[in-house]
């Protein structure tokens, strides 16, 4: 049976686990500096992609998401698809590339 003392360890133990649950961790939000730097990464990709003599010709989407760049279109040969990735990787706060080009 609960006394009255009990009662309240209880209580506060309860308040106590409760408040501590509120500063777990949550996933990660993306704040204004996040989307800014994501597309600062994003334009010295392309610029990067267009800079190499054999990537300029091509049509290769890049999109990034927290450092993460996705490389997306097509391009002529699995060599093409190796240099891109590698370009991607070389610029600065990129944190790993998905390669998802697509040789025709």
């Amino acid at each position: 049976m609960f006394t009255p003392q009990r009662m309240m360890k209880f209580l506060v133990l309860l308040v106590v686990t409760i408040a501590l649950m509120g500063c777990a961790s949550s996933q990660k939000q993306s704040s204004p500096g996040d989307y800014i730097d994501d597309t600062v990464i994003t334009t010295k990709v392309k610029a990067a992609i267009f800079d190499d003599p054999d990537l300029k010709v091509m049509q290769i989407s890049v999109e990034t998401r927290q450092g993460i760049v996705q490389l997306s279109g097509f391009v002529n040969s699995a060599q093409d698809v190796r240099r891109a990735g590698e370009v991607a990787r070389g610029v600065a706060g990129v944190e790993s590339v998905k390669n998802d080009l697509i040789v025709k």
